[in-house]
This record gives structure tokens, sequence and C-alpha cells, in this order.
């Protein structure tokens, strides 16, 4: 058993790949506009109706900023592990590094998943919206010529998207530079349309559409109504919903982390570059919400084209055919955005051999991993093609949010990493995350361990009474403790609070003490975290205020994780026992990681020069006791 769970927690070490390597060409420009355009898609042009409509009203505004904090928190978590592993394959290759492989595959198994549904649901999108302006033209002739009659699968084969699918494919295989500068251009067209509409907007404004009396508001068609008027009316609670449906909308800037190997300077270019995406896609969306309940009441908004129909009830046909115009760029970059990460993630996961090493293939020319572009685009295509994904959207945000957490933790983990003593003011990230002691620690012998800690005090090593200042093996393992008992605690405190809110509201005292003893560890916990001594290594970027920061991102992120269906967990279950299957009968055994373990030098990575002079030594030092 100590064996197997060695294996399961062993950290990906950072070494010397081959020659053969992504061509680094990126600026910070570059990818600022890469995560602006996937993530100011598809939201940007329905989302906020969607919500203002039916969940949160002319509050969407306050459902974007809470969801905008939420999203900050997890893109602030990004940018220091961005800084401190500047590689391929976002979360995947920080949850690696910082907790171990078998947590690394499940993150990258399920980060796989997200791009190729992200990107087969935009392709749909874009096919649908497109064809609405030619008047379901497409949609007639596909199905009159090849309809399909099976129920979990679209009513008819969407070879719209399934070329336009394809034709991505291309761009993305000949060149990075290339499909950023597409990205670029379409990504500025976006931006001015989202200035076009906030200004123009404002213009057509009324606020007593924030102040809807009650008499005025009519009741739905089917069931129930639309709330109480004026500006919250459907309450607290409909803005909580509503910020847990447009968390989503901030999904996307992770792509920004995926091109680490591609950044001239990653650094200091990832951190900068999240920061400014993020900052104007939080803009944007308020502008949006702001201006669309302005010009419209928010029970007459169209949910599925919010924009288009609000200059239409201003009666201004030229605003809304730009608007529709524009819907077309956004939903472009978004495409690009959504499928530049799948070839990334593929390439770090078969590069580390956790996956089919044929996947990390770099093309000599063109400097991108072709194959796994080619095969991320063709199976993208077919899905596109074939599936009616709306079961399937929300399998999309449960890799997400699991990655999002993920990162969180292992921000933590590394604050309270072990250091080793010498040279530690220039040391550099590589150096931290390949610190020998790790091997050391991890082997430490646990007897020993209890008998320290039963000496030392539990108490004194809990609330550091030592005042120890430099982290040290048993404070480490304290930290990691002290991480995953939070966890659990939140997870149980982020249950109540999405399943039993309504009884939360009449101080159900059944709700009520649980929460509150829930809550109460998460502090006592948090602050004994507090209390540990942390290393001081020099970054380009750190996480203020750890752990508080990363810990109120965990929790969000975990929240929002049980608001989703119990399908969509059952979906999430059968798609990672298929990729537990595949790391079983191959990645298990032809890991980079077991090659090392063996002492042999894994296929795509290159010997240090010191380990090929020692190998020569010894061969000379054997020849010569042979004469």
């Amino acid at each position: 058993m100590y064996k197997i769970l060695s294996r399961l927690t062993r950290r990906k070490k950072l070494v010397a790949k081959e020659v053969e390597t992504l061509d680094r060409c990126l600026n910070t420009l570059d990818l600022t506009a890469l995560g602006i355009g996937a993530t100011l898609g598809v939201g940007i042009y329905v989302l906020a109706g969607e919500v203002a409509k039916d969940t949160a009203g002319p509050a969407v505004l306050l459902s974007f900023l809470i969801a905008g904090a939420a999203s900050f928190l997890s893109a602030l978590c990004y940018a220091e592990l961005g800084a401190r592993v500047p590689l391929c394959g976002s979360a995947y290759v920080y949850s690696y590094v910082a907790v171990g492989e078998f947590v690394g595959f499940v993150i990258g198994w399920n980060l796989l998943l997200e791009y190729v549904i992200g990107t087969a649901s935009v392709a749909r999108a874009y096919s649908g919206y497109l064809d609405s302006l030619l008047g379901d033209t497409m949609q007639r002739h596909f199905r009159d010529a090849m309809p399909i009659n099976i129920s979990f699968l679209s009513p008819y084969p969407d070879f719209f998207a399934f070329f336009i699918t394809l034709a991505l494919t291309v761009i993305l295989s000949v060149g990075v530079k290339e499909s950023t500068r597409f990205n670029n251009i379409f990504t500025c067209l976006n931006i001015a349309v989202v200035l076009f509409v906030t200004i123009f907007g404002f213009i057509h404004a009324d606020l007593d559409n924030w102040n809807i009396p009650k008499s005025q508001v009519p009741a739905k068609n089917g069931t129930g109504t639309y709330g109480e008027g004026g500006f919250l009316p459907y309450g607290i609670n409909g803005v909580l919903s509503g910020a847990a449906t447009c968390f989503y909308g901030f999904v996307g800037f992770d792509a920004i982390a995926t091109s680490g190997e591609e950044a001239k300077n990653p650094q200091r270019a990832i951190p900068i570059s999240l920061m400014l995406s993020l900052f104007v896609i939080f803009v944007s969306y308020c502008g949006i919400s702001s201006v669309v309940t302005l010009m419209v009441p928010y029970y007459l908004l169209d949910a599925t084209a919010p924009l288009p129909d609000a200059f239409q009830y201003v009666d201004w046909p030229v605003g809304r055919w730009i608007v529709t115009v524009g819907a077309l760029f956004g939903l472009s970059t978004s495409l690009l955005g959504a499928m530049f990460p799948l070839p990334r993630v593929i390439y770090a996961m078969a590069s580390d051999g956790v996956i089919f090493r044929w996947l990390g293939q770099i093309h000599p020319k063109f400097q991108t991993p072709f194959w796994a572009t080619l095969l991320s685009g063709f199976v993208t295509g077919i899905l596109a093609m074939l599936f009616d994904l709306k079961s399937l959207v929300d399998m999309m945000s449960i890799g997400t949010l699991m990655a999002y957490m993920i990162v969180s933790a292992c921000v933590i983990i590394l604050h309270y990493k072990v250091v080793p003593p010498h040279n530690l003011q220039n040391i550099t990230p590589e150096e931290i995350l390949n610190d020998p002691s790790e091997d050391a620690e991890t082997e430490v012998d646990s007897k020993s361990l209890l008998r320290e800690e039963i000496n030392a005090g539990a108490f004194v090593q809990l609330f550091n009474l030592k005042s120890k200042k430099v982290p040290d093996e048993s404070t480490s393992n304290l930290a990691l403790h002290l991480i995953f008992l939070y966890l659990v605690v939140a997870a149980a405190e982020a249950f109540i609070l999405a399943h039993y809110l309504d009884q939360l509201e009449t101080f159900d005292p059944k709700i009520i003490i649980p929460l509150a003893i829930f809550l109460l560890f998460m502090f006592i916990f948090i602050f004994c975290l507090f209390l540990q001594p942390r290393n001081s290594e020099k970054i380009t970027f750190r996480v203020p205020f750890v752990p508080l920061l990363p810990a109120v991102s965990m929790f969000v992120n975990m929240y929002l994780m049980m608001k989703l269906s119990i399908a969509t967990w059952i979906r999430f279950i059968v798609w990672l026992s298929v990729g537990l299957l595949i790391y079983a009968a191959y990645g298990w055994r032809n890991s980079s990681e077991e090659y090392r373990a063996k002492g042999e030098v894994p296929p795509n990575e290159v010997k240090k020069k010191s380990d090929i002079e020692q190998e020569e030594d010894d061969k000379s030092q054997s020849y010569g006791t042979m004469d």
C-alpha cells in the first residue's frame, strides 16, 4: 500500500527537455487577447439577458460583481502558479507539481472534457446564430438530407459546425502566431462592439426600468411570476443563484495559463495578462448587464438574443445589426479560445507519459503539438456535428471548478513547503519545486513524525507557540493536514448553503447549528494555518493574504460544484472512470516519474551534463578494471 500511495503522490520534476520544444512567440498582449477572446463570447451576448429575465432581474449587475470577485480569486492563484511553473498544461501541471501524479491526472483528464465540450458547444452556437440570420436555411437542408431520429443525438447533422471546427484546427496546427493574430483582430472588433453597446445603450437608458412597481410586473405564461419588481425582484436568493450562473461567463481565462511554454517571458507575462484580461471581461459584463436592463424592462428581455432585441425595442435597427455582426466576432474568438488550450493539455499529459506519448510530438516546421491538435479538432468536430450538447453543458463547469479549487489548494501548499536554507534569497522557482528534501519529506518515518509531534505537543504545534519562522518537515505536514481538514469541513458547509438556503432564511435551528459549527471549524483551521511558518522564496508574483484568499476561492468553487445536478455528477464519474482505466493500463507504467524511479531517463528528456559525465567516468573505470 505504501508503494502504491507513493506512486500516486509522486510529484513532477522540472527537467531539461529535448531540443524539440514549442515556439516562444507570444507576448503579453497576445496572452491578454487570448484570455479575453476565450471568455468574452457566448456569455456577453446571451448570459446577461437570460439571468436578468428569470433569475436576478436588474440585480444581475450584482450577480456579475460577485462572480467577478470569485473569478478574481482564482485568477490570482493561477497567476502565482503561472509564475512558478511556466509550462503547458495549466491546472494539470500545477497540481502535478504541488500535489501529485494522481490528482494531476484527474484534473488534466477533466480539463480535456471541459475544452472538448466547450469548443463543440461554441461551434453549435456559432452555426445556430449564423443560421438564424439566414432564416434557418442550413437547418432545413440538413434535416431534409440526413434526419437523425435518436433521442440523445441532434435532430440533424450540423455539417457547418463540423467544418468550422476543422478550419480552426488547421489554423491552430500551422502556427501559434498565425492563430493568435486572427484572435487579436477579432477580439479588438468584439471589444469595439461591447463599447458601442455600452455607450449608445446608456443614451437610450431609462432609470425607471430599475424601479418597476410590483403591480406592473406580469405573470409568466406558465407557472410563477417575474418576481416582485424593483431592482431586486427575485431577492438575495436570485442574486446568488444568478452569480452561480454568471460565474461560468468568466470561465476561459485559464487558457492563458496553458501557453506557458509559448510565452516569451512567462513569469511576468502570465500574471499581467491574467489580471488585464479579467479586468476587461469584468468591466464588459458589468457594462452590458447594466445597459440591457436599463433599455428594456427585465421581464421583456429575449433570453436567447437580448442585445439585438434591446436595440429593436428602442427602435434603432442599425444598432441591432451592429450587435449581430459583433456577436459573430465574439463567437469566433470564443471558438478559438475554447480550442486553443485543448491540444496544449494533451501535449503536457502526453509529454509526462500519463497518456499516449505519441500525442506529445511537436511538428518540426510549425512547432505546434500537431497530432494532439488534429485529434482534438476531429473529435470536437464530430461531437459538434452529431450531438445535442444541452445535457452536457454542465460538464464544462464541473471540470473547471475542480481545477480552480485544486489550483487554490496548490498555492497554499507551496507557501508552506520546506525550502532548503542555502541561497534562499536567490532561489529560483525550479529549485523550489525540485527541492531534493521533498523526496526525503515523503519518506519520513511516520512513527518518528508522530513521536516528534507528541514531544512538541499538538497544541504547541497548532498555534506555533515556539514562534518558528522557517517551515520544517513537521510544520509542512501539519499544513497539509489542516488544508485537508478545511476542504472536508468547507465541503459540508457548501453543501448546506447550496441545498438548504430557504431553511436558513427561516432560521431553522436544524440548519443554523451545523452551519455555525462547520463555519467555526473552518475559521479555526485557517487561523492555525495562518500561524504556521511560511517560506520566503522570491518569485515574480505571490498571492496576497495567504491562506485567506485561496481558502475563500476554494470554498466558492466547492459551493458552485454543489449547485450542479446529480446527472452532471454521474456523467462526471463515467468520464473519470474511462480516464482511470487509461491511467491504470498505460499511464501508471509509462509516466516520466516511473522512468526516474527506475533510474532511467524518460523518452522526451535529456540527461544533465553532470549525469552524462558521471556515466562516462563509470564506464572508463569499468574499462580500467577489465584491463
